[in-house]
């Protein structure tokens, strides 16, 4: 890290973009300087300052001091605020932002699994047996071979067979889990230390269950809670992986520009979460700002609704330091299209009967939402599927009515399809439709498991916005299906502008066309309107004086460059409270004067 107080002079020399239709930039005034009460520890010049403040969009200076934005305005207007103590920045026309904010990450659980196998989501399944085979011979004192990353749909209907990993892998335990972490393939032996067998009863019929063949023997596919389950009886996270693994996590992200984030639920013991997030803190180590869910993981759904909102004030009143606070209760609803257990209102083509389960009835799902909102907790729903979304716009229906007054705010992640009927529901609810626009390009995968009109509602983001909706956007890291490189905010706004593959403008488009969103529409959702779902927007999400100073400077101007570029962007720096967590200066278009102190 690069501390605030730095003594300092340095300039940045970058270079700027063609021109092309976007929000109108400013021309800097002659105005006066300002008076300081103070001379600020920062200042940024000639920058093109995107604030994220309607009453001034555009600005080209930024002063900061202590922690906070203090003059947001012209050139000119900031020399007042320099003196001999301040570090001055010029951008030479670069884009100023605030903090990305990743409305939906797994920051902990990814941690977990840093040192696991990773597998190429959209590689081969003889690419991922071959993954396998080199993984366990390069850790051979490895008792447990672990990794993440298969698509299900790849393997067609059956999904992902045992047989293929004992093939290689015979004489010890093999759990891979699917790139949505909704899932696991194991192989023989697995399934032996796990005591899974043709007379095991399956927890959930329909949503958490094991995979069988005609003979009813397991094949060894694992979905949903029966998965998370495999992965804690072999015990594969342990405290110092998951502290060791989440310090460099959180250095991936703030490298891609991310300075505060949501924890959709850790998806480990809730003793490890504590110890990993108060280590983290004691060392200084925790570079972003962490708002956090308690996720209901007993495996009687009936029992951890029961419990969800007592445990969730539980976390509430104790999960908390000066950089976290998990306030919110997480409520997984549903599961996957790629495992077929996305509730929706038809059946599965090729699977009469099937329309994907829920994990919770009507009335669990009810009692959860209303009890949340009694308690004024925030609430954050895993819907995917059509059905899933409207069971839960209705829940939320219902404890608006019930609690009139409640100060509880309502997300449904995911919404991977939506009905018609539902699309202006989020506005007039007052929902939070949040998602992660990577998946948005053209779904080839999972394409035959649903109907034209379904493949047609997906990914509404256009249509809910326009009907007056905030949405916000997160990566779901690590089951983005694209490694770290998924963590990119900047990623996910190319794809949500394009929806097609990254850097591809001959790829197909994800339908409806319609749905493509605008720049400034993608950078919103991943800052103001992001601030807003974890109730930070009197802090962050926009350059104003008084919000903190987290912020961070652009290679390149998104709404500049060439749109199938957008991904390419690197980002320079990264500050968190005026104190830089980020700072690449190896780039050859830089000219630095002078040098950042490093600590």
């Amino acid at each position: 890290m690069v501390r605030s107080d730095a003594c300092l002079f340095v300039t940045l020399l970058l270079i700027g973009g063609c021109t092309v239709d976007h929000p109108e930039q400013p021309q800097d005034t002659l105005e006066p300087a300002a008076q300081p009460q103070a001379v600020a520890d920062w200042v940024f010049t000639n920058a093109k300052v995107y604030t994220l403040d309607s009453t001034q969009p555009w600005a080209n200076a930024v002063a900061i001091s202590d922690n906070k934005i203090t003059f947001v305005g012209s050139d000119a207007g900031a020399q007042g605020f320099i003196g001999d103590s301040t570090t001055r920045i010029d951008l030479a026309g670069r884009v100023l932002l605030p903090g990305f904010i990743d409305t939906h990450v797994h920051p902990l659980s990814g941690g977990a699994y840093a040192a696991a196998l990773s597998l190429d989501t959209f590689a081969d399944v003889e690419a991922w047996v071959a993954a396998i085979a080199d993984y366990a011979q390069s850790n051979p004192a490895a008792e447990v071979i672990f990794g993440y990353g298969f698509l299900a749909t790849t393997f067609g209907p059956a999904g992902p067979d045992k047989k293929l990993i004992d093939a290689v892998v015979a004489d010890r335990p093999v759990l891979i889990m699917d790139e949505g972490f909704h899932a696991a393939w194991a192989n023989s032996a697995a399934l032996d230390v796990l005591g899974i067998g043709p007379e095991t009863i399956d927890p959930q019929p329909g949503y958490s269950y094991y995979k069988r063949d005609q003979a009813g023997e397991p094949t060894g596919y694992l979905l949903e809670g029966t998965a998370g389950s495999a992965m804690d009886k072999l015990d594969v996270i342990t405290a110092e992986s998951v502290i060791a693994g989440t310090k460099k996590l959180l250095g991936a992200m703030n490298g891609y520009g991310v300075t505060s984030a949501f924890d959709a639920g850790a998806l480990i013991d809730p003793a490890i979460v504590e110890r990993t997030l108060e280590q983290l803190e004691q060392v200084d180590a925790l570079s972003i700002r962490l708002v956090g869910a308690f996720y209901p993981s007993n495996p009687d759904a009936a029992q951890a609704a029961a419990t969800a909102v007592a445990d969730t004030l539980k976390w509430r009143d104790q999960m908390r330091g000066e950089r976290y606070h998990y306030n919110t209760l997480k409520i997984p609803y549903d599961g996957t299209v790629e495992g077929r257990t996305a509730a929706m209102f038809e059946d599965y083509q090729g699977e009469p009967g099937n329309k994907g389960e829920t994990l919770y009835s009507l009335a669990e799902l009810d009692a959860m939402i209303v009890g949340a909102t009694e308690h004024q907790l925030d609430v954050h729903v895993h819907a995917l599927g059509e059905r899933a979304v409207h069971n839960t716009l209705n829940a939320i229906e219902k404890a608006r009515e019930t609690y009139p007054d409640s100060i509880s705010r309502y997300t449904i992640c995911h919404i991977q399809v939506v009905a018609d009927i539902d699309v202006p529901r989020f506005a007039e609810l007052d929902v939070i439709a949040q998602s992660t626009p990577l998946w948005a390009s053209f779904d080839t995968y999972g394409k035959p498991f649903v109907s034209a009109d379904q493949f047609n509602r997906y990914w509404r983001f256009r249509s809910i916005e326009q009907a007056g909706a905030r949405l916000t956007f997160g990566s779901d890291f690590p089951a983005s299906g694209a490694g770290t490189l998924g963590l990119s905010p900047l990623l996910q706004i190319e794809i949500g502008h394009t929806r097609q593959l990254a850097g591809s403008p001959d790829a197909p488009i994800q339908p409806p066309v319609s749905e493509r969103l605008s720049i400034a529409s993608l950078i919103r959702g991943f800052t103001l309107d992001a601030a807003y779902q974890i109730r930070k927007e009197d802090e962050l999400g926009s350059i104003e004086v008084g919000k903190l100073a987290d912020l961070i400077v652009l290679d390149a101007n998104p709404f500049e460059i060439d749109p199938y570029r957008i991904h390419s962007i690197g980002v320079a720096l990264t500050m968190l409270g005026g104190e830089v967590v980020h700072f690449r200066a190896s780039d050859p278009d830089h000219d630095l004067i002078g040098q950042l102190p490093l600590r």
